[in-house]
């Protein structure tokens, strides 16, 4: 099903012209405004510098990447999660960013990685997860979708969350980057638990506001917490992320077996 015309009531980037700042040996993207658009430290390019970006990786903890594996990401930024998915897996990794500018500057900037395993469509991701090619394909979408204004993603519509449904593989997840303090998250997370049949769960706000959110697509989790906090030491050990907190606050939150 093509996404409905609302998804497109944001015009494509026509507004948000990428600009630089730098304090610390951290480089920061932005689109005309103060609010951050990506980070990268000059010194490790492919560390995740926000917190958030290191959760929207929290589908590790329930799936591990092959290189037959492909992942999505929907919304460029800085590059961070595209420059770590790339060390860190050996999946293909194929980005939507609307804005070819943003494309540039991480070119120019931000040390985006040039390599076969790396794909970056130009394109609304509204029409990206509606392509014929694109469904079915992923074992995850990382969805980070935010203009100049930064006041909720940009794509939000239940048509576009199903969209990101039929995008990932028989097993896959998709994790959303939200605002968990904002109009806009109850909608949001509304329109993902309709699109993904009420299989979410929530990692915990950080301190800036950010609130990734989990969907699931395919066999329904039972997990312990012995077998959850196995896996985040696993995933801490060979990722260098803090798994065994996003654990241990999936547990808090969803009881001490996660299904979903």
């Amino acid at each position: 099903m093509p996404p409905s015309s609302s998804v497109f009531e944001a015009q494509p980037w026509e507004a948000d012209e990428p600009t630089l700042s730098e304090l610390g040996g951290i480089r920061y993207l932005h689109f005309g405004t103060e609010w951050v658009q990506g980070a990268m430290r000059v010194g490790k390019p492919a560390e995740l510098v926000l917190a958030y970006t290191q959760q929207m990786m929290a589908w590790l903890l329930f799936l591990e990447p092959s290189k037959d594996d492909a992942v999505g990401i929907l919304g460029l930024g800085a590059g961070s999660l595209l420059r770590y998915t790339l060390k860190h897996t050996p999946a293909s990794v194929e980005t939507t960013e609307w804005n070819p500018r943003v494309t540039a500057m991480c070119r120019a900037y931000f040390r985006l990685p040039d390599t076969p395993r790396s794909v970056i469509d130009h394109c609304d991701a509204a029409v990206w997860v509606a392509k014929r090619r694109n469904i079915g394909r992923y074992m995850a979408l990382m969805v980070d979708l935010y203009d100049a204004d930064a006041q909720g993603p940009v794509r939000d519509t239940l048509e576009f969350y199903q969209g990101c449904y039929r995008a990932l593989a028989d097993v896959g997840i998709m994790t959303v980057n939200l605002f968990g303090d904002h109009a806009s998250f109850p909608p949001n997370l509304d329109n993902i638990r309709k699109a993904f049949k009420g299989r979410v769960l929530e990692l915990p706000e950080i301190d800036a506001g950010n609130r990734v959110v989990l969907a699931f697509k395919g066999p329904v989790l039972d997990v312990s917490t012995l077998q959850l906090l196995d896996r985040a030491d696993a995933v801490e050990a060979a990722y260098g992320l803090p798994a065994r907190r996003w654990a241990k606050a999936l547990l808090a939150r969803h009881g001490a077996t996660i299904r979903s």
